[in-house]
């Protein structure tokens, strides 16, 4: 049986490319979704087996909707974690590759791709609108079915193989070291034989709310226990105003000893500890690397 797999879409997205990375289209089955809150209900609601979603970027932070509706909406685990290169692309339709920087009217994107490349567009399209659309791959759409209209879309590699368009610029990101952090939810990824990077696990802490100095109680145990926190972000309990979650990962297994250990500490400080998931983090490099000498058996 091919498992279905859910991802922000549609075909030729940044998360559409993870998929295909994470999860080869010989043996699952792609499914794309229209919107981040759309691909964690459908595992959710079991109709897909796994989902792909982005949580972080390097350059423009977190991406919130997918941290609060693990939160506060649905009840599935994460299984896997990608770091993934992004590179940005300015394309334009074929019959208007002609002409010159000055005479395109608009650009199009989805708004975190027109963030990673603000100083770009600024310098070399600065008399261009822009307009913000769902995807990246749905401004690559847009430009290729507006062919008499002088329009830049800012998307991936795929997208612009996909719908035929002509590269205007490529890698446009304002920063090198532009990541994407995406995580798997759903079942554990069976398939996949390349070595992780690390073991992580992910935490919701509630702290009390009477409790001066809890937030400092919480990372204490975790240090006092030698396990590094790679991220720690609050999110709102969106019951009061100043009340918040704190999102924690740590790197290592969720039933190692120091992670138990500080666990059993901060459940002591009257804090509630939710456990979201204890997962395989890979970087992109690892499995194309893995994959590569595969491919030569």
């Amino acid at each position: 049986m091919i498992e279905p797999v859910a991802y922000l879409g549609p075909e030729g997205t940044f998360t559409h490319e993870a998929a295909q990375v994470l999860f080869s289209e010989s043996q699952y089955r792609h499914v794309p979704r229209t919107s981040i809150v759309d691909v964690l209900t459908s595992v959710n609601q079991n109709e897909c087996a796994y989902g792909v979603v982005p949580v972080e970027n390097a350059i423009e932070g977190s991406v919130t909707l997918t941290l609060d509706w693990l939160i506060h909406h649905v009840k599935v685990p994460i299984t896997a974690e990608l770091i993934y290169p992004i590179s940005q692309y300015l394309m334009v339709h074929p019959s208007q590759a002609h002409r010159s920087w000055k005479d395109y009217t608009r650009v199009i994107s989805h708004p975190q791709a027109v963030a990673q490349t603000r100083i770009h567009v600024r310098k070399y399209l600065p008399q261009a609108a822009i307009t913000f659309v769902d995807s990246t791959a749905d401004a690559a759409r847009q430009v290729q079915e507006h062919s008499d209209q002088p329009w830049v879309a800012i998307g991936t590699q795929s997208a612009q193989k996909l719908y035929s368009l002509e590269m205007l610029s490529e890698k446009v990101e304002d920063y090198p070291n532009n990541y994407t952090r995406f995580i798997v939810v759903g079942k554990e990824i069976r398939e996949l034989k390349a070595s992780p990077s690390l073991t992580k696990s992910s935490f919701l802490v509630t702290l009390p709310s009477d409790f001066p100095g809890a937030l400092y109680r919480v990372l204490q145990s975790f240090a006092g226990q030698g396990v590094n926190l790679s991220r720690i972000e609050s999110r709102p309990t969106k019951k009061k105003l100043g009340a918040y979650y704190f999102y924690i990962d740590a790197e290592k297994e969720w039933n190692h000893p120091s992670v138990t250990r500080a666990i059993q500490e901060v459940e002591a400080w009257d804090c509630k500890v939710r456990l979201l998931g204890s997962y395989p983090a890979y970087t992109f490099s690892q499995i194309k690397s893995f994959q590569s000498v595969d491919n030569t058996k």
